[in-house]
């Protein structure tokens, strides 16, 4: 099978030790880029109730091949229109003895990866589906630098660095990773090939993907699939009727890491949208209490209804769709009942006088127990979307409530904003009203340490932001250097410049962004104009710089108008921008990049103003840190 500009190509093998074999033997797959191999001969197979390894001794009774074109449009992402090209192959296979169970794999080949997933047929031989384990493989022909995401355990909140390591440091054996899972995305660099990507996409009725390198050897560059066991049963990781299939298996493949960003193979293959009607569902920022302790725009303290109102004054007088109000609004153990601290319908009714629109915090197991009630009184009161935190599961069970929420959401016309959570997989074209999540290691952390500074910020931009919408929470406005920062709960700082928080809001996609600040620390200071100009949805999406760890830089269309983020991590640099994704028209540039002086003082902005075209070149200087913010509008 190969992609529709015959760059990539996905062969299927039955094989016997080292013999490949034309009659039967176990399954396994290769892939090559430009005629090179970057993933050698795969296993494939499932490991069932009732039999042997499916996959490991089958004979292949049909392929059928197809091709088609997915194309649709998409609300509150990185692209508005989508229209990828890829070819098919549902590869038919029986096993040779005992039951003689059939087992399909569908696989698809697209211009900027391969995708494939399981299909167990219904069959006599089969009256139930209770799934122990894939033996998916990733053998990568060589030995890959690969950069993970570290999780200590099946109950994370996906919120840890990433970590960079050849994959045979990997290895279980005198390597590391017997000390954690590896979550998705994964992120892989074959010098002189190929950059690659790992992720799955449409979970629905299964269980979250983990890997592994089990080679036990320094020549193994292999990752494994381990799968999210059940809470209720850990000897399977996924029981259900058949038909059944798996989650896709996606395997990104380009010239630079930057394409891996633009692509929308996540999206792509996920079902189309099951909301008919869409158009209460709105992106846009919002003030948060949260991040500052209920500090409000007169500098007013405390988690009251009072208190939150500022917050609502400070979003009505800066055009800030909403207020998203954090946790402590409810009784304990029930989310139907207010505590007597905020009255949230209240905050819905003054909002609504000022067209702000209120989100609301909710603990995600009282959300399990409670959504079919919650959720229509929520649409009631009038509030808008829900910030549900601390899923922490993605077994069988943990996956289904994503699922569960989003349509239940959307049957009250309910926005989601997921927090303690996994990295997404592009449910938001099946359920467009689940804006974002976090899995990451956000901003949050400036209030108790230092696990979070411009290193990780530009290693999240290749990585995390492989999955798709990411609520890191921006907006930090004390900004200090790596040497001044203080991690404290009160009035937190961030380190790097002001600049390059100013540049998250179009690094970052995420069309839920905090302005996470008290509103008293943005009135009149340097840049806030650019938070209050810059989208939140976007048309299209150019990454014209990516580094991992090192540097970023992003470029992204709202109508005719372009806006480009740039950062460093603590090396200052020198970038030249070249304009020539512009249109023909002429257009002005408003540069917001840091201040000559922006490594000792990092707040300090350099605001300038000049006319370009396509032709243009713009000469941008990153202090240790730093970044820059550009908005491009096109000459009406």
């Amino acid at each position: 099978m190969t992609s529709p500009n015959g760059r990539l190509t996905m062969t299927f093998t039955l094989k016997r030790g080292d013999e490949i074999r034309r009659d039967n033997g176990a399954l396994s797959y290769s892939v090559t880029f430009r005629e090179k191999r970057v993933v050698d001969d795969s296993a494939l197979g499932l490991n069932l109730d009732g039999g042997p390894m499916l996959g490991s001794e089958v004979r292949i009774e049909r392929a059928d091949s197809s091709s088609a074109v997915d194309e649709y449009s998409l609300r509150n992402t990185k692209t508005s229109r989508v229209r990828d090209q890829y070819n098919s192959l549902v590869l038919h296979v029986a096993e040779l003895a005992g039951k003689n169970r059939k087992l399909q794999v569908e696989a698809r080949a697209y211009n900027d990866g391969i995708a494939f997933r399981y299909l167990v047929p219904a069959q006599e031989e089969l009256p139930q589906f209770r799934l122990k384990s894939e033996a998916t493989e990733f053998r990568f022909t060589e030995d890959d630098t690969a950069w993970v995401l570290a999780l200590p355990n099946y109950r994370s909140s996906y919120e840890s660095e990433y970590v960079r390591l050849n994959l045979s440091a990997l290895s279980n054996q005198g390597g590391v990773s017997s000390n954690f899972l590896i979550g998705t995305p994964v992120l892989l660099h074959q010098p002189g090939v190929a950059w690659l990507s790992l992720m799955e996409s449409d979970l629905e009725t299964n269980s979250s993907m983990y890997l592994t390198n089990p080679s036990g050897s320094w020549a193994g560059h292999l990752l494994t699939v381990k799968l999210s066991p059940r809470w209720d049963d850990p000897q399977y990781a996924v029981i259900g009727t058949l038909p059944h299939h798996s989650a896709w298996r996606i395997i990104g493949v380009a010239d630079k890491p930057g394409q891996l960003i633009e692509s929308n193979l996540l999206s792509d293959l996920n079902p189309p949208s099951r909301v008919s009607d869409t158009s209460w569902i709105q992106g846009g920022k919002a003030s948060w209490n949260w991040w500052v302790d209920n500090v409000s725009n007169t500098g007013k303290s405390g988690f009251t209804t009072e208190v939150m109102k500022e917050y609502i004054d400070f979003s009505a007088a800066n055009g800030f769709p909403y207020f998203m109000l954090d946790a402590g609004w409810s009784k304990s153990g029930d989310i139907t009942q207010l505590n007597g601290k905020v009255d949230v319908p209240e905050l819905v009714r003054y909002g609504a006088t000022k067209n702000v629109k209120i989100w609301i915090w909710l603990y995600a197991n009282s959300v399990k127990k409670q959504m079919e009630e919650a959720f229509p009184l929520y649409q009631k009161w009038g509030v808008a979307g829900l910030k549900i935190d601390f899923l922490n599961r993605d077994d069988q069970d943990g996956i289904q409530f994503y699922y569960d929420v989003a349509r239940q959401a959307a049957e009250n016309h309910l926005m989601v904003d997921f927090h303690g959570c996994r990295t997404p997989w592009g449910l938001l074209r099946t359920y467009p009203n689940v804006l974002s999540y976090e899995a990451v290691l956000g901003l949050e952390n400036n209030k108790v340490g230092r696990r979070d500074s411009p290193v990780d910020r530009t290693m999240f931009a290749s990585t995390r932001l492989l999955a798709g919408p990411m609520d890191f929470t921006p907006g930090a406005f004390d900004n200090s250097t790596e040497d001044t920062f203080v991690a404290r709960n009160e009035a937190p700082m961030a380190m790097g410049t002001r600049a390059q928080q100013l540049a998250l809001y179009v690094i970052y996609e995420t069309p839920f962004p905090m302005l996470s600040d008290s509103p008293q620390n943005y009135a009149g200071q340097p840049g806030f104009r650019f938070l209050k100009d810059v989208p939140v949805e976007w048309d299209e999406t150019r990454v014209l710089s990516s580094t991992p760890g090192e540097e970023t830089v992003i470029a992204r269309r709202h109508g005719n108008d372009w806006y480009v983020g740039a950062m460093t991590n603590w090396q200052p640099r020198t970038m030249a921008i070249n304009l020539d994704f512009l249109g023909s028209s002429r257009y002005e540039a408003q540069i917001y990049e840091d201040g000559g002086d922006a490594a000792a003082e990092p707040k300090h902005l350099r605001i300038s103003t000049k006319p370009v075209t396509n032709k243009s070149t713009l000469t941008l200087r990153l202090a240790s840190g730093g970044g820059a913010a550009i908005r491009l509008t096109r000459e009406r």
